[in-house]
């Protein structure tokens, strides 16, 4: 029998006890993804505790933490993906003129505006397919 005090506390222990208390490790626990995204959603919440989440779910704290960056993560990563789509390319009809010419004269012209600075391109209509090819590499 072994006798420890312990703040003013005498606590006794047989030694048979000690050994039956020694627990075998278990493995890792496997979560299923609802449950997961349960605890995930509860976390992410306003004003509440990361912490306090993950007493509730009995999970570790910096676990749920990795989950909720991820999840984060995630939803960042997919935001972005949708503003970087490429809009469609819409049709611009023409107006020409009597000898089949656009109306203005035989050059092609574009003006660009970026904030405070314009710029203007005048690129002749016979190269046409060559002005479309910049156009194309200047938009990327």
């Amino acid at each position: 029998m072994s006798t420890t005090i312990l703040d003013g506390h005498v606590h006794t222990m047989e030694a048979i006890e000690v050994f039956s208390e020694v627990v075998s490790p278990t493995g890792r626990r496997r979560h299923s993804k609802e449950f997961k995204a349960q605890a995930i959603r509860s976390a992410m919440q306003p004003n509440v505790s990361i912490a306090a989440v993950a007493l509730h779910y009995r999970l570790n704290a910096n676990m749920l933490r990795r989950w909720v960056a991820d999840k984060e993560e995630l939803d960042e990563s997919a935001e972005m993906r949708k503003s970087m789509s490429i809009p469609t390319a819409e049709f611009v009809p023409l107006q020409l003129g009597a000898l089949g010419s656009p109306a203005g004269g035989q050059d092609i012209h574009i003006e660009v505006r970026r904030g405070a600075a314009t710029i203007t391109i005048r690129w002749p209509l016979c190269t046409a397919g060559d002005c479309a090819t910049w156009l194309q590499g200047w938009l990327r």
